[in-house]
């Protein structure tokens, strides 16, 4: 699990980046949803900071999420409204930001995480210590048996290659893999070299992504490699009043 001794591979030239959609229909305006006096995709900001891996960029699509980040100190950029996914703006972000190309791994970073901890941004990380691998993400063990029948538990498939990593083979809705074993939670966080994010935006959407609704395999169907880290515990996302709530509760008693 999570070895906060065990050495980060240097990547002085990451990136961290957050993409942050106005459009919500279950919490509407969830970038600037109040949290303990602080916008929510600001709080997300200040745990990326915290990680401590490289500078953080905010990618935005309205100018209200753009004025409350500028203000908070952060860097951020306007994209566009109509981005299909995190992963295509993230990618619009990085060319009008990097367009040297100085960032060689980038960190996606969803913007509805505002309690995930610094500690887990990093561990994303360590999986890139190994050249053959293209993506790296993170994954829990499932303890709970009501999230192993969930479909809104993504399970990631993988071939375990140390106690803390396992190579993903596939990504699902269903209960897998069958017969006895651990079943593992995916994070939707991504660490991508940039040659593999470049590549991943210009694939079409693939046959098993859009049957699962899940965008990381379109790069498996590509050949891509992914690998997740194992963790212990699964960030909160906040996607309804509740959630946000409960995260209320967390960041208040962290003195957040």
């Amino acid at each position: 699990m999570i070895d906060g001794s065990a050495p980060l591979v240097p990547l002085p030239k990451a990136l961290l980046l957050i993409p942050a959609r106005m459009a919500s229909t279950r919490l509407p305006g969830k970038p600037l949803a109040d949290l303990c006096g602080v916008p929510m995709i600001v709080q997300v900001a200040r745990r990326a900071a915290e990680a401590d891996v490289g500078p953080v960029l905010v990618a935005v699509d309205h100018p209200e999420t753009f004025a409350a980040v500028k203000a908070a100190g952060f860097n951020v950029v306007m994209t566009r409204v109509e981005h299909p996914s995190g992963s295509d703006r993230i990618f619009e972000a990085l060319q009008g930001f990097d367009p040297a190309g100085e960032a060689d791994v980038i960190v996606n970073v969803q913007g509805d995480l505002p309690t995930i901890e610094p500690e887990t941004i990093r561990a994303s990380l360590r999986p890139l210590a190994d050249p053959a691998v293209d993506i790296a993400t993170l994954a829990v063990e499932i303890t709970d048996e009501a999230e192993k029948a969930n479909p809104n538990v993504v399970k990631v498939i993988g071939s375990p290659i140390s106690e803390s990593r396992l190579r993903a083979l596939y990504f699902t809705r269903a209960t897998a893999p069958y017969g006895p074993g651990p079943l593992y939670h995916h994070i939707g966080l991504y660490a991508y070299r940039r040659a593999a994010l470049t590549r991943f935006v210009t694939l079409p959407p693939s046959p098993l992504e859009e049957r699962e609704k899940l965008e990381q395999l379109r790069a498996l169907e590509a050949g891509m490699r992914i690998d997740a880290e194992i963790v212990t515990s699964v960030p909160l996302g906040v996607d309804t009043p509740n959630d946000l709530e409960h995260a209320r509760r967390i960041l208040a008693a962290r003195g957040a």
